[in-house]
C-alpha cells in the first residue's frame, strides 16, 4: 500500500496556453497533487527527512511553471510530473491536475484541466552477445543504460556462459539480466534497448542466429501485455535457463504474473 501526500488547487501565474497572448501576458493556473510516497519510516521518527516536504514541493511546482511556456497543458503536466519524479527522493508516484480557469473558449466555465498518472516502473532486462568481445558488448550495454535519460539500473547479475537456444549451430553466449527502475512506457522502452543494440552492431538477418548485442524486456512491473511489436512478459522467458539464471541471482523470488511461479521455481522446472 502507498501513501499519499495531496496538494489541492495551488495557484500559479504562468505563461502556457496556443494563442501568442497567453504566452506573452500569462494567466493564472491551478495546480493539484497527490504524492505516492511511503510516509511509514517518518510517521514513526517524526523525521521530515524520511518523507516529502509539501513546501518544497510547491516551490518546486510554482518555479517549473514560471520557467517554461508550453503551448499545451498535456505538455505542462508531462514534464512536471517528469522532473518531480527525478528529483524528488521518496516520491514513488504523482497524479497531476493543472486548471485553467480563464481558457479562452468563449463560453461560460468553471475549469478546463489536464490530469495524468506518472510513477517509477520496474524492468527487468535480459543481454546476450555471442559475436566478437562479448564481455566488452554487455559491459556497453550497462553503461548506456544507466545514461538512459528517465532510467537507473538498480542491480546487474553475474556474466554467464551459455550454449545457443534454438539456433544450436553458432557461438556460445554470454548472458546476464538487470533491474531497471524507469519512468519510459514499456513501447518507449523498447525503442530505447533497440537504439543500444543498433549502437552495438546488433544486424537481425537469422532469427535466433548471432547477434553483438540482444536486450529484451523481461518484467515490467506484474504488467501482461501484447502488442504487435512486444510481448510482456516475454514469451520464452520460462523455458530459458539462460534468462532464468541471471535473473534469480538478482530477482529469485520476483513472481511471474501469469504461472504464478517465482523465477526460482521456473529455473528449477528448467535445470
Amino acid at each position: 500500500m502507498t501513501d499519499k501526500i495531496k496538494i489541492k488547487n495551488l495557484e500559479v501565474y504562468a505563461n502556457h496556453g496556443v494563442f501568442p497572448e497567453e504566452n506573452k501576458l500569462g494567466q493564472k493556473f491551478l495546480v493539484s497533487a497527490v504524492l505516492s510516497v511511503n510516509t511509514r519510516k517518518a510517521g514513526k521518527t517524526d523525521d521530515l527527512a524520511l518523507s516529502v516536504d509539501y513546501g518544497n514541493i510547491c516551490q518546486f511546482i510554482d518555479d517549473y511553471m514560471k520557467k517554461h511556456t508550453c503551448k499545451l497543458l498535456e505538455c505542462a503536466a508531462e514534464g512536471l510530473a517528469r522532473e518531480l519524479l527525478l528529483h524528488t527522493a521518496c516520491l514513488e508516484g504523482v497524479r497531476l491536475e493543472i486548471k485553467k480557469p480563464w481558457a479562452p473558449v468563449g463560453l461560460p466555465l468553471e475549469t478546463v484541466s489536464v490530469e495524468i498518472t506518472r510513477r517509477w516502473h520496474t524492468a527487468y532486462i535480459a543481454l546476450g552477445s555471442n559475436i566478437g568481445e562479448r564481455k566488452a558488448y554487455l559491459d556497453g550495454a550497462v553503461r548506456a543504460l544507466e545514461l538512459l535519460a528517465d532510467t537507473d539500473v538498480v542491480s546487474v547479475s553475474s556474466f554467464y556462459e551459455t550454449a545457443p537456444y534454438g539456433m544450436t549451430e553458432q557461438d556460445d553466449f554470454l548472458n546476464a539480466c538487470l533491474k531497471l527502475r524507469t519512468l519510459l512506457e514499456p513501447e518507449e522502452l523498447l525503442e530505447a534497448l533497440n537504439k543500444i543494440e543498433q549502437a552495438a552492431g546488433r544486424e537481425r538477418k537469422i532469427h535466433w542466429g548471432p547477434r553483438t548485442l540482444d536486450l529484451d524486456i523481461i518484467f515490467y512491473d506484474d504488467l501482461v501485455s501484447e502488442t504487435e511489436n512486444l510481448c510482456i512478459p516475454h514469451v520464452e522467458m520460462h523455458k530459458r535457463k539462460f534468462v532464468l539464471e541471471p535473473l534469480c541471482e538478482i530477482a529469485p523470488y520476483k513472481r511471474h504474473p501469469v504461472y504464478g511461479k517465482t523465477v526460482r521455481e521456473m529455473l528449477e522446472d528448467v535445470i
